[in-house]
């Protein structure tokens, strides 16, 4: 009896995630058929007026994705009162590890 409840489960889970994705599969072939349909009105109005035909690109400006975030002169300054005088020393590297390194 406890097999067959697993069986039934496992085949109506099975069921709904197949469903899940033909949902998921349709609606991806509707929105690639909506801009396919709008694209090519486009170009069918750019051929009657006379217009040369504009393929159908997506640009990716990765230079204004780093200005959102980054602006020149944004950057916190460096005061001479920031800057501490230290003196350098000589630091032994230290002795290898098991592994020889």
């Amino acid at each position: 009896m406890d097999k067959l409840i697993k069986t039934v489960f496992g085949l109506l889970l099975r069921v709904l995630l197949l469903g899940v994705g033909l949902v998921f599969l349709a609606g991806v072939l509707l929105v690639t058929a909506l801009l396919l349909g709008l694209w090519g009105l486009r170009a069918l109005w750019a051929r009657l007026s006379g217009r040369p035909v504009q393929p159908l690109a997506f640009t990716i400006l990765r230079r204004a994705q780093w200005q959102r975030f980054y602006r020149p002169g944004t950057a916190p300054s460096t005061q001479a009162s920031d800057v501490i005088d230290v003196e350098s020393r000589q630091v032994d590297s230290p002795d290898a590890d098991r592994l020889g390194r």
